[in-house]
């Protein structure tokens, strides 16, 4: 059984979780029945976690969004698509590997899938840049999204980056041209656009695969135009801050639901995605279901008046007039 990653508010669950392991093995190397002394502590452990979770700060919920146990793209590409061919390259530089996608079926339907990949290993962490994308990575997306375009393929995209990639090989080949031109591409791309914000929707990393029809995002997954930590070191000079930043920048599922940039919270398991990943790939593709079923019957020009209704609608005013 591989071994739990705990966050620090959860040390309470991580020693209740301990000492059922331990009961666990005291049981298996004796001829002592303790199984209801197990399930009355599995019970407790279920109770705590319960209630921790009903009560998190913001902060927390970037913490468990960052979890490194958490599905990633792949994982849901494996339980929710099947018949899935990766593509690669953008033909102008090089393949990223941060970004994944290629062709599918989902629910029998042929379709593009694509999103962010992080790693799980340092090895593969390395490999795909903690799902920090460089410039050629995007111009792949971008060219994944205008074959399914070609085809008529409506278009899946999962998001969970930090960021994109702030280094200054990706500054030389074009980092801000590359993320802007997907905005603009996407904004007008004539197949349906489903996003689901699977963890992390750090900055112009994750526009860049966000424009679309229908925004999903998992109960404890964050989206924001900065890290908590960037907002910090901007406002207040040091990263210590990030926790009132996070409170500040509305960063949460809920909130950006009752601000109108959500269209479906998607609920996670007891604890998070990552505690039963089979059920949340369950509950993630009943959710892309219905939300593919909203747009799939729209013909191509209500389908772009229809985004671009969506994206003029973002954001909130008062009109005051001088006295």
């Amino acid at each position: 059984m591989a071994k739990k990653t705990f966050l620090d508010f959860e040390t309470p669950i991580a020693e209740l979780e301990s000492k059922i392991e331990e009961l666990r093995y005291v049981q298996s190397e004796s001829a002592v029945d303790i199984s209801d002394e197990i399930d009355q502590l599995s019970k407790k452990s279920q109770q705590l976690t319960k209630d921790i979770y009903s009560s998190l700060s913001p902060w927390q919920i970037t913490k468990i969004a960052r979890h490194p146990e958490r599905p990633y793209t792949l994982d849901y590409v494996r339980d929710l698509f099947t018949n899935f061919v990766e593509l690669h390259g953008d033909r102008h530089f090089s393949d990223d590997k941060s970004i994944v996608g290629g062709l599918a079926r989902f629910n029998g339907h042929a379709c593009m899938v694509l999103g962010h990949q992080k790693g799980r290993d340092t090895k593969e962490r390395a490999l795909r840049n903690f799902g920090m994308t460089r410039p050629e990575g995007y111009r792949k997306a971008l060219r994944l999204m205008k074959t399914a375009e070609k085809f008529h393929l409506p278009v899946f995209t999962f998001v969970d980056t930090p960021g994109a990639f702030p280094g200054i090989d990706a500054e030389e080949r074009g980092q801000s041209e590359a993320i802007g031109r997907n905005i603009y591409e996407m904004a007008q791309l004539e197949v349906p656009i489903i996003t689901t914000i699977l963890g992390e929707g750090g900055s112009g990393g994750a526009l860049a695969l966000s424009v679309c029809d229908q925004l999903l995002m998992l109960q404890y997954s964050i989206y924001s135009v900065i890290s908590p930590e960037g907002c910090a070191s901007i406002l207040w000079k040091t990263s210590d801050k990030a926790q009132d930043a996070a409170e500040a920048l509305g960063i949460t599922a809920h909130r950006l639901k009752a601000l109108g940039l959500v269209d479906k919270i998607i609920s996670e398991p007891v604890g998070g995605a990552h505690r039963d990943p089979k059920q949340m790939a369950s509950f993630v593709k009943r959710a892309l279901a219905d939300a593919f079923r909203q747009v799939a019957d729209l013909k191509v020009k209500d389908l772009l008046e229809r985004r671009y209704e969506r994206l003029q609608s973002y954001g909130r005013f008062t009109d005051t007039k001088a006295a």
